[in-house]
């Protein structure tokens, strides 16, 4: 991790009221939210982990299909905006608290997602990250994130290198079959933007 996590929760914390309107929300960004939602496909008894909600997104989405879901971030700005949109969309079925990659702060779920965060870790971290998430037993796990399909153009980076760390897709599909998931869907959105959907067995 380039930055520690107070300073990632310090940045999100003083972008959180402009973030949804940002340069983040690119095409590549709206793309990979839609195929996060249309692949975590959860139906009305399950319980929903959205791993780096920041403001909402994903968990939002899938509220209306969803039994519960649990958003959990390190930005308390973030997951402000995240409440206060749920508040005015009239879920009740939708939580925001601290909670971390590799410290969930959630005791299982039945399917867990993330979209454009885990990237900010380490290969290592990732790895530490995906073995977290795999002791919540869910049975299906689906990454949206900056990644590199092939050799990344050094001078066109989809992502931020100072604050950063992208994984190769071989990379993050070795972390989760290691974890015991079976890979069942690799969605290229950009050549550094893709979209995972792993499986467990019951």
């Amino acid at each position: 991790m380039k930055k520690t996590l107070e300073e990632h929760a310090s940045r999100f914390d003083s972008i959180a009221g402009e973030y949804d309107d940002s340069q983040n929300n690119t095409e590549e960004y709206r793309a990979c939210v839609s195929l996060v939602v249309e692949y975590a496909a959860p139906d009305e008894d399950d319980t929903v982990v959205d791993l780096g909600t920041g403001t909402g997104a994903i968990a939002l989405a899938l509220a209306d299909d969803a039994g519960k879901v649990l958003g959990r971030d390190i930005s308390d700005g973030m997951m402000e905006q995240a409440r206060e949109k749920a508040a005015e969309q009239g879920f009740e079925n939708v939580e925001f608290g601290e909670g971390r990659f590799r410290e969930p702060n959630v005791e299982s779920a039945d399917i867990v997602v993330s979209n454009f965060a885990m990237h900010h870790l380490s290969n290592e971290e990732k790895v530490e990250a995906i073995e977290a998430i795999a002791e919540l037993e869910p049975r299906r796990f689906v990454l949206g994130d900056v990644m590199f399909f092939g050799t990344p153009d050094p001078d066109e980076p989809f992502y931020s290198p100072e604050v950063d760390d992208p994984s190769t897709v071989g990379h993050l599909a070795d972390a989760l079959t290691d974890a015991g998931f079976s890979l069942t869907a690799v969605e290229s959105v950009h050549e550094q933007v893709g979209v995972l959907v792993a499986e467990r067995g019951e």
